[in-house]
């Protein structure tokens, strides 16, 4: 049976999820068990989806959403009896189907739109006709259909709906998703625009589309060569704001919204709201109505952290060799701080014997893409990255990240080790740290509120070992004289002890 692209979704019960009775919701009290008699509805029937999504989704083998699916879709649906918007806010944690929760409401609601442009359509044809026929005169005949291909036909896209992205593979994910989901909506086109590609064939693709999914760089670029029209926007999205910000991003987004500044609805969707995320809804939203799931103990204990010291970056290779060669690994990620390190480790790894490739920003898009889907083939066992393959990257076979390189940012690393454990699978994060990252284990530990348990590996053992934690960095000024940051962590560094 092959597996949907789309598996970031989690299974849960909808009378679990407490929601507010409105337009799609679901009373808490509410079974969806099922009777003798008649089979209850399952939860995406029950969020007032139309039939063609609704059918994707039971072709793709989604029956109920989870937290963040039911929470959004929700409040992001239009209500039946007025026009208004909900513009959202959402932070939830990775692989908890954020991709299925913005696509949705904004595939429904291109659709109602389209079959309200239909029926006007109709309307007024009928109209013409009544009238032909009341003068007594022959009946219009409708235009003819110009050929699509004929350059002369083309003009610049008019999507309604935009995904911004910050990377590429994230991008090419998400446009994989949504054409999934539109398989039975006739006529709604999904464009994906990235860097690295060749622009004919993004041109081409743009056509007439609908939806686009892009990353902001290339799609001011075709916005700018007059080649894509962003005043008919309707509903933006903007996938991973923490991370668009990372990459230096705010400028264009300024401008994208102000291009599209007519537009109904935001959605913002992020794995914190931090202050500088809040700052840049108050910029480009309007009243943003906020939805933050946490994540629950059940969802935490598919991925198994575990931390390993290491002495130097020799014994890391060589904790990093022994664990690889485990029988248990199916495909593992291996994510390097630099993308030197990243080479020089992916040539390591195939001169000993393993089926390894590099994957980082500074490799054309058309290589990366290939190395994507050798992964996802299972043509490659280990995928050695930078940061740019934390976000975007879902592939269910995946079993173990080893953290070789340690993040920049304490975020990137539940995004790293998100790439295993995905729809309540089991997960191993393996993290290699010396003495001298003591401080960035800290900090992880501080940002996911939990202990990294550390472990060793017989024959392996670190010479120095940590006798306890250092203490966090004190900010406030030293009384001079008095023992200084150096003289106050005496005593938690390491001890020598020798090697069994």
């Amino acid at each position: 049976m092959a597996i949907s692209p789309i598996r970031a979704q989690g299974i849960q019960r909808m009378d679990s999820l407490n929601l507010p009775m409105a337009t799609g919701a679901v009373p808490a009290s509410l079974s969806l068990e099922t009777s003798s008699s008649t089979k209850a509805p399952q939860g995406f029937d029950l969020l007032g989806l139309s039939p063609e999504l609704l059918n994707a989704l039971q072709g793709l083998g989604f029956t109920n959403p989870t937290a963040v699916q039911a929470k959004a879709i929700t409040l992001a649906m239009p209500p039946k009896d007025v026009g208004q918007t909900t513009d959202l806010l959402v932070s939830s944690q990775t692989g908890s189907g954020k991709t299925v929760a913005f696509l949705l409401p904004v595939l429904h609601r291109m659709l109602l739109a389209r079959q309200q442009k239909a029926a006007e359509e109709a309307s007024e044809w009928a109209r013409k006709l009544e009238q032909a026929q009341a003068e007594g005169v022959a009946p219009p005949k409708k235009p003819r259909r110009k050929n699509p291909t004929d350059p002369r036909h083309i003009k610049p896209a008019q999507p309604t709906a935009l995904v911004l992205c910050p990377t590429r593979e994230l991008a090419q994910q998400v446009a994989k998703d949504a054409i999934d989901l539109v398989r039975h909506c006739k006529g709604l086109r999904v464009a994906c625009v990235v860097g690295g590609m060749p622009y004919p064939l993004q041109l081409a693709r743009l056509h007439q589309a609908d939806l686009v999914v892009a990353t902001p760089g290339r799609l001011l670029d075709l916005q700018r060569a007059k080649q894509l029209h962003l005043n008919k926007i309707n509903h933006l999205v903007v996938d991973e704001a923490d991370r668009m910000l990372d990459l230096g991003f705010a400028e264009d987004l300024a401008d994208i919204h102000a291009l599209t500044e007519t537009r109904q609805q935001t959605l913002m969707f992020s794995a914190t709201i931090a202050p500088r995320i809040q700052q840049l809804a108050t910029r480009i939203m309007r009243s943003p109505q906020r939805v933050q799931i946490e994540p629950t103990q059940a969802q935490k204990g598919h991925i198994q952290q575990i931390l390993f010291w290491a002495d130097h970056p020799r014994h890391k290779r060589q904790l990093l060799d022994h664990w690889l060669r485990e029988t248990q690994i199916d495909q593992a990620i291996v994510f390097a701080s630099t993308q030197i390190e990243c080479d020089e480790l992916a040539v390591d790894l195939q001169q000993a014997g393993f089926s390894a490739v590099a994957l980082h920003g500074a490799l054309s898009q058309g290589l990366r893409n290939r190395r994507l889907q050798a992964l996802r083939d299972g043509r490659v066992q280990i995928l050695v990255a930078t940061d740019v393959a934390a976000r975007g990257i879902d592939v269910p076979t995946i079993t173990h990240v080893f953290n070789f390189g340690l993040p920049m940012k304490q975020e990137d690393y539940v995004h790293r080790i998100g790439r295993t454990g995905r729809a309540g699978r089991a997960g191993l994060a393996v993290t290699f740290a010396e003495w001298r990252d003591r401080r960035k284990i800290l900090d992880i530990e501080h940002y996911i509120k939990e202990p990294l348990k550390a472990e060793v590996i017989p024959g392996l053992e670190p010479v120095q070992r940590p006798t306890a934690r250092p203490p966090r960095h004190d900010t406030r000024r030293k009384p001079s004289g008095g023992k200084g940051f150096a003289g106050a962590r005496r005593g938690h560094g390491f001890k020598a002890s020798a090697r069994t």
